[in-house]
């Protein structure tokens, strides 16, 4: 779940994102647009949102329980399906523990990542990635800065569940190395990574 809220370029609008369609159907209810792709609610526009709730001063808003309830209250005025988004952080810091060549194509690597409670297989073009590198992953249900979802997938026929993202895909600073960013020691496994 991605909360967007620039006042001063887009006006009072609050953008909440679960993920992105190439065929969006639109639901128009007074102040609230609701996003769909077929039955499935994938985005909310909330017009008015300061009348409707409480709106922190950031551009990109860190969802918790407290926004989601004035939302779904928001909802349930209007008559609406409330969401029950998972806050659970979706950026995390990862271990690379095992790294091998992908059957099927000499540019992927299939990597098991350590993000604390649970062992991700992520398959990895980066020429840089290699076994106990600490990185940043986007888990299933992340929503990148470029607005892509990350979904689970089959890359040349290997299952892939997340992405060890590079610099340039978190919005940072773009230092020059070609694939991923790899993280220092102060960092730990399973800690939460801000993306602006």
């Amino acid at each position: 779940m991605k909360l967007t809220y620039n006042r001063k370029h887009v006006g009072d609008v609050l953008l909440v994102t679960f993920e992105k369609t190439d065929d969006p159907i639109y639901e128009h209810h007074d102040d609230v647009t609701i996003i769909k792709n077929g039955d499935r609610i994938i985005g909310l526009n909330i017009f008015n949102a300061s009348k409707h709730i409480t709106m922190p001063d950031e551009v990109n808003i860190e969802p918790d329980e407290k926004i989601v309830q004035e939302i779904n209250s928001l909802l349930e005025k209007k008559g609406l399906e409330t969401i029950q988004p998972d806050l659970s952080p979706k950026f995390v810091v990862g271990k690379v523990m095992q790294k091998s060549a992908h059957p099927d194509a000499d540019k992927l690597n299939v990597c098991q990542v350590d993000v604390g409670d649970e062992t991700l297989q992520i398959v990895c073009g980066a020429p840089n990635v290699d076994e106990d590198q600490l990185v940043v992953v986007a888990k299933v249900g992340a929503v990148m800065p470029d607005g892509m979802y990350i979904k689970p997938s089959k890359l040349r026929g290997v299952e892939s569940s997340g992405m060890i993202c590079s610099k340039k895909e978190l919005n940072l600073e773009d230092d020059g190395v070609k694939g991923i960013y790899v993280l220092d020691d102060s960092y730990e496994v399973s800690q939460p990574f801000e993306v602006k």
